[in-house]
């Protein structure tokens, strides 16, 4: 192993189970888990992205939208597929 690389334990059904979507996905295991790790954004991340949304609406429109408008929003995406994600901003 290089001196940047390290291994993580996991379950032989979550390696199996990696190892399927791979294949799926025409890649490897250690790039499908490296490509989870850089494309999702962390929670602080999340709460970055809204707080520059909310202030990029208030600039446009000239306040900031109410938290009942915010919680229609995020129902909205959540229906529309975005479930994981706009739970993750909530939080």
């Amino acid at each position: 192993m290089a001196s940047d690389e390290t291994s993580i334990k996991v379950s032989t059904a979550a390696r199996d189970r990696l190892a399927q979507l791979a294949a799926e996905h025409g890649t490897t295991i250690r790039n499908l888990v490296e490509e989870l790790a850089q494309d999702t954004p962390t929670r602080a991340e999340y709460a970055e992205r809204a707080e520059l949304a909310r202030a990029e609406l208030a600039s446009a429109l000239g306040q900031a939208p109410s938290p009942e408008a915010e919680a229609k929003a995020r129902a909205l995406l959540e229906r529309l597929g975005g479930a994981h994600h706009g739970s993750q901003a909530a939080a």
